[in-house]
């Protein structure tokens, strides 16, 4: 999948394309239904595939206090649309600037050039200023410039709509296996290996305290999980919380590595959460967290030999 800032470079392939809008943070079920659709149809067409979306949100630009923490970043968003197969991907830079854009502008100046022949849009899809634009005026839009409109209704799970707020509530609450049928993957996060205080080795549990570079994470407690580090997809067990055993007060994300010793402050580690196995709670004495960590350690490996990779 090729990855485009400017609309109107696509545009100079000379190729129509079936395209569709949105944010699509999590690119969860019911981004996938779309974009499924888009490239469906673009194979039926002889057309290319397109998926056109913001960085950053849109709230984070209009309304920053009611913006919500993102389920993904951008290079993670790119990477599970390109493995859905589309062919393009144009990620628009979202200013004030380009807020104020009247319906009508944001068509010509960023649908237009990309040659489409089809639009696909959620339910609930709006656009332009003030969110002005509804699916019936590009619709209107749409007759004029040469491009249908075509709207996927609402994709339910459990008799509610899968939508991107929902995922955050799971993973807010820890419910990050329902998180996960709703996304069609483990929610994950992403950090970097940095010092702590060094208690996990000292009890015989040694952690990789990650500085968190996504804005969602789960609730407290301790995780079974997957830890990619150096493409190495390894079986883990994490705590999520301020250790409270210890009189800790700062909340921090440790991951135990399991059957792993190698040095990896530095390094970059992805961490998939697979289940959550108890909430985070004060022990009592250092040999009591230790029995119950090698409990959740056990436990972890045994939910984990069952996960499908």
């Amino acid at each position: 999948m090729r990855i485009f800032r400017d609309p109107g470079k696509l545009g100079k392939i000379k190729k129509k394309t079936v395209v569709t809008l949105g944010n699509f943070d999590g690119v969860h079920l019911g981004h996938r239904k779309i974009i499924g659709k888009v490239r469906e149809r673009a194979g039926r067409l002889g057309c290319l595939s397109a998926v056109y979306t913001f960085e950053p949100h849109p709230l984070k630009v209009v309304a920053p206090l009611r913006s919500p923490p993102l389920i993904i970043d951008t290079a993670k968003k790119a990477e599970l649309v390109g493995a859905l197969g589309i062919d393009y991907m144009v990620i628009a830079r979202f200013t004030k600037e380009f807020a104020s854009k009247h319906p009508r502008e944001f068509v010509e100046e960023e649908i237009k050039p990309l040659g489409a022949v089809e639009v696909w849009v959620g339910h609930d899809f709006s656009f332009g200023r003030g969110k002005a634009g509804t699916v019936d005026y590009l619709k209107k839009l749409g007759s004029e410039l040469g491009f249908s409109v075509h709207v996927i209704s609402a994709y339910m799970l459990g008799g509610e709509v899968v939508s991107s707020s929902r995922i955050r509530r799971l993973v807010s609450e820890g419910k990050v296996g329902e998180a996960a049928r709703l996304l069609g993957c483990p929610f994950s996060i992403k950090g970097r290996v940095v010092r702590g205080k060094a208690i996990g080795k000292e009890i015989g549990f040694p952690t990789a305290n990650l500085f968190v570079e996504s804005e969602l994470v789960p609730a407290g407690g301790v995780y079974a999980a997957f830890a990619t580090v150096g493409g190495r997809r390894l079986k883990a067990v994490l705590n999520i919380g301020t250790a409270p055993t210890f009189g800790g007060k700062k909340r921090c994300v440790e991951v135990h590595i399991l059957g792993f010793r190698d040095d990896i402050y530095g390094k970059k580690v992805e961490v998939e959460f697979i289940r959550r196995l108890r909430g985070e709670r004060a022990f009592a004495s250092r040999e009591a967290l230790v029995r119950q960590i090698r409990k959740d350690a056990a436990r972890g490996e045994r939910i984990l030999s069952r996960t499908v990779k």
